[in-house]
């Protein structure tokens, strides 16, 4: 079967690391990623969190597409409802402008932070429906605010020849939904939600309401010259999940993180469950066959990789041994 891979970073910093050298490795990361063939190269954004980052993809993404050449660039993704749909599409329209055919816009409706990150990003802003400000900025991106609309007239330049490429990352029927109707592909969050059984009825969602469209699946993968250092290597990666008596849930990586969490959202109480995440780990040929599996059980024709060991050296690995042989390469 033949489908393209992708790869997703989130700039983690290793034991003892300060954040320009995890950023600088992004960098190189890109660069080893477009030597070996990959499609796309996303960075993610997370505010506030230990441990990564990446939090201004826009920014990240600017100086990755300026160290490479060929291969695409984008965010995997903006949390839109930080921010005004019309300076997304600014941003994005002048990063295509920048380095034409190679720019991606992924959005999220995650809110990527803790409840006083998510607090300080709004800024005294109302909530808004991330359905509305979907909409909004694809109207920005595209054609403008019609007439009659309150926003007639705003135009996002520049306008570039090749538009960003659009992507809606998430793990819902609605996000499934919300992507069909404007057109935009959809990028199942596997790496967040291994659960197979919503893997199959979301995409089913999807592919029936955008008239076939092949979604996306992003994972968590891990390739190692033997199954059993694979397996070593993904031992120790575990989700805590913490749901608030207020009935709101989050996926956090630590029991201090999860009791963080609900001591700033102001829960009164809280419980904590703790996971193994589903990562597709073994040798090349063993998670190729996986995402053999997986393309022709879902009709994928891409998947965006997400590599969750924080070892640099286990990581570039990964990505290099994934690489050889793979059924496709990058434009």
């Amino acid at each position: 079967m033949t489908y393209r891979l992708g790869l997703l970073d989130k700039s983690p910093l290793a034991a003892g690391d300060i954040a320009e050298a995890a950023l600088a490795r992004t960098v190189d990361f890109a660069r080893r990623a477009e030597a070996l063939g990959y499609h796309r190269f996303w960075v993610a954004e997370h505010h506030g969190f230990p441990g990564l980052g990446s939090s201004a993809p826009e920014l990240l993404a600017a100086f990755v597409l300026a160290q490479t050449t060929r291969i695409r660039v984008g965010s995997g993704g903006v949390l839109l409802q930080h921010y005004s749909p019309y300076k997304v599409a600014e941003s994005f329209n002048l990063l295509a402008a920048l380095a034409p055919g190679r720019v991606d816009l992924g959005v999220g409706k995650a809110p990527g932070g803790f409840p006083q990150t998510t607090k300080a990003l709004a800024n005294g802003r109302s909530a808004s429906d991330f359905a509305d400000e979907l909409a909004l900025l694809e109207l920005f991106l595209t054609q403008g605010p019609p007439e009659g609309h309150p926003l007639h007239g705003a135009a996002a330049k520049p306008t570039p020849t090749f538009a960003p490429e659009r992507f809606l990352l998430g793990a819902s029927q609605e996000s499934a939904l919300l992507a069909a109707k404007h057109g935009w592909a959809f990028v199942f969050a596997g790496h967040l939600n291994g659960d197979r059984k919503a893997m199959t009825e979301i995409l089913g969602t999807y592919r029936q309401a955008s008239g076939g469209q092949a979604p996306v699946l992003a994972l968590a993968t891990l390739a190692a010259r033997t199954s059993a250092e694979a397996e070593r290597q993904v031992a120790d990666l575990k989700i805590v999940r913490v749901e608030l008596d207020t009935g709101q849930s989050v996926n956090l990586g630590t029991e201090e993180q999860a009791a963080e969490f609900a001591r700033q959202a102001g829960a009164a109480s809280y419980r904590i469950e703790e996971r193994r995440p589903r990562v597709v780990a073994g040798t090349p040929a063993q998670v190729h066959r996986e995402l053999d599996q997986l393309s022709r059980e879902f009709g994928i024709r891409e998947f965006i990789l997400d590599t969750p060991v924080a070892s640099p050296a286990e990581r570039f690995n990964s990505i290099e041994l994934l690489a050889i042989g793979a059924p496709a390469a990058a434009a």
